[in-house]
């Protein structure tokens, strides 16, 4: 496994991270078991939401990953207010929230802090100089090291490069989302801030998926990536060394389900990792752009 640093921070997260969400419909020894798998596998950053299964993901988390607390990086998020009657939540970026809602999830992680706290969301309208002045209140007290930004808006990841002190954003990026190409990753590389990979594998798509209409893209165009990533040997592998190669990227993050998946993912990418295979395969689909909140 390799390792890259988040920004100006001192993490070094593994380049294949953990996205947690999925383990809630897990039994809770298949998703220790699959954590294991991960340690096993090299893997040390671990990404959840006090907004997954209601806080019970990360619960469930803190619980796997006790043991070795301090031999991983927890990532988690905040913004997303569930409301009392439990009928949906309510999107809430306000300080004295914030404040709040880290101590729930200390508590649900079973931990002292938390290595990376993201805002999960946010709009170019938020009360956003409120909401770093409670991010570096909590980085003060030591309750979080770090903090970043979950988005996919330019306008919004802009405002918090330039107004805070984020070592990372998380946003949606794959052969088959290539927005970010367009102006965020360099942007986010000249301002030291990394890029946390969600939806590498595009639902599955340039795994294993039959073809089908995605983000603008046709089945029949889908279909000519996937044919390509065919020929290049190792599709998942492939499709994954697309998003390392970029150095804005700090990590991959991969919703795994199940050992087998796990195995897998790893596998593919080891083999293709230093093989330089992807070149071709940008040439494929035309990139789309951001049309909104620029």
């Amino acid at each position: 496994m390799d390792y890259r640093k988040l920004g100006r921070s001192d993490l070094l997260a593994s380049v294949i991270g953990f996205g947690c969400m999925s383990l809630s419909k897990t039994g809770e020894k298949e998703a220790k078991d699959l954590i294991a798998g991960a340690l096993d596998a090299g893997i040390n950053y671990f990404d959840t939401a006090d907004l997954y299964d209601k806080g019970a993901n990360e619960a469930l988390v803190g619980r796997a990953l006790k043991p070795v607390r301090d031999k991983v990086i927890i990532a988690t998020k905040v913004g997303n207010e569930w409301r009392a009657d439990g009928s949906g939540w309510d999107w809430n970026p306000r300080k004295a929230y914030i404040l709040k809602a880290v101590n729930d999830s200390l508590r649900r992680l079973q931990t002292d802090y938390i290595d990376l706290y993201q805002l999960h969301g946010g709009t170019i309208d938020d009360p956003a100089d409120e909401t770093i002045e409670a991010f570096e209140q909590l980085v003060q007290q030591g309750k979080i090291r770090y903090y970043g930004l979950s988005s996919i808006r330019p306008n919004v990841i802009r405002a918090y490069v330039e107004r805070s002190r984020i070592v990372s954003v998380m946003l949606q990026y794959s052969l088959l989302d290539r927005r970010p190409e367009e102006e965020v990753l360099n942007y986010l590389r000249q301002h030291e801030v990394s890029a946390l990979a969600r939806g590498v594998l595009a639902q599955g798509l340039l795994a294993n998926k039959p073809a089908r209409d995605h983000l603008g893209y046709s089945r029949e165009q889908v279909l000519r990536l996937q044919e390509g990533l065919r020929e290049a040997g190792f599709p998942t592998g492939v499709a994954l060394q697309y998003v390392l190669e970029n150095a804005a990227v700090g990590a991959a993050v991969i919703g795994f389900r199940t050992i087998q998946q796990l195995g897998e993912v790893i596998s593919a990418w080891e083999a293709v990792r230093e093989a330089g295979l992807t070149g071709s395969l940008a040439q494929i689909l035309v990139p789309q752009t951001y049309t909104d909140h620029r």
